[in-house]
């Protein structure tokens, strides 16, 4: 199980949403349905809105996210939960710190070789995030759009 934030803005074209694209060499030519929300692992010690917050921070030091609003669960297509929150964000993905990770690369070669765990965070208009998240999270996208039309409307 993880957690994540799906971190928004408003700009002059309408909404946008900040992905991330996943590091190392089997994500490396892939693009569409393979982006993701910055999430990270749950403990069962860690209350899920703080591992959310701490893997946004990750990000690097220009990752601020206001306050949070539940986006509840999904679960992907491995069997992964992600459990999500939307918050207003400011994020310049030229800023992107990404944790690295060691696999065996080529496979049987006997030689270990590290990868980003993100290589790539970049802003989405709506539309175009559904077609580059991985398909479970895209849920997320229209529960975001339901809150922004029920704030709009008070």
């Amino acid at each position: 199980m993880s957690a994540g934030i799906l971190a928004f803005r408003k700009g002059a074209r309408g909404l946008q949403v900040l992905l991330v694209h996943p590091g190392g060499p089997f994500w490396r030519k892939k693009d569409n349905g393979a982006w993701s929300i910055p999430k990270g692992e749950i403990d069962a010690s860690d209350a899920p809105e703080n591992v959310a917050r701490r893997d946004a921070e990750e990000l690097g030091p220009s990752a601020l996210i206001g306050p949070l609003q539940a986006l509840g669960e999904v679960r992907q297509r491995g069997g992964k939960r992600v459990i999500a929150f939307a918050g207003e964000g400011h994020f310049d993905p030229a800023a992107l710190i990404s944790n690295t990770f060691d696999i065996e690369w080529p496979p049987r070669s006997g030689r270990r070789q590290s990868f980003p765990e993100v290589d790539r965070a970049e802003w989405f208009d709506i539309e175009l995030a559904r077609t580059k998240m991985l398909f479970a999270q895209v849920e997320f996208l229209d529960r975001l759009l339901a809150i922004a039309v029920e704030s709009a409307g008070k």
